[in-house]
């Protein structure tokens, strides 16, 4: 009987203590299905700009990016955007970029350092990143789907680009700041 006890569990995907199970595998799809929805919600923050809209899935892709590590952030960041490859691809390609930039830092830095300190310096490194991201994105991007020249993109940055996604990158780590402790408890339970 001894040999049983080190035998995994018929539901488990692997056998080391923070391997993948039946019941991560569900609570990852259902953060994947989460941040599909939200990246449906679209919302003008920055009057000056209307056309950029925030979506709070970056916020879905955060808490999972802290909860259970890099690789489920990055899946929950980016499959959202799948789906929108398929109507505005050159927006979608944004959209992973940005959750991108701000979810796999943050998870990286507080996965080496799993402390409140940890996750603060992994937010404010990932919004950074998201930030240079989104901006250098906006320079090479905005010109190919809307024929506006790069000088007038450059010319945006200080008054628009910035504003805007300093805004955003604060909303979501601020809401992740506020949902990661709850959210984890609940999942670990």
């Amino acid at each position: 009987m001894p040999a049983q006890q080190n035998r995994p569990s018929s539901h488990a995907t692997s056998s080391s203590s923070g391997g993948w199970n039946s019941r991560r595998v569900a609570v990852s799809a259902l953060f994947c299905a989460l941040a599909i929805v939200a990246s449906f919600i679209e919302i003008p923050l920055f009057p000056p700009a209307p056309y950029l809209k925030y979506d709070p899935s970056g916020i879905v892709g955060l808490v999972a990016g802290l909860a259970f590590g890099p690789a489920v952030g990055s899946c929950v960041a980016v499959l959202p955007w799948v789906i929108h490859l398929f109507v505005e691809p050159f927006g979608a390609v944004m959209g992973m970029a940005c959750s991108l930039a701000a979810v796999l830092p943050a998870s990286l830095v507080y996965r080496r350092r799993h402390t409140r300190a940890g996750a603060a310096a992994g937010l404010a490194l990932g919004s950074v990143v998201a930030i240079v991201v989104a901006v250098a994105g906006n320079i090479v991007i905005t010109p190919l789907y809307s024929g506006v020249p790069v000088d007038a993109v450059v010319a945006l940055i200080v008054p628009v680009l910035l504003p805007f996604n300093l805004i955003k990158v604060v909303l979501n780590d601020v809401v992740c700041w506020l949902a990661y402790k709850p959210v984890s408890d609940m999942v670990g339970r």
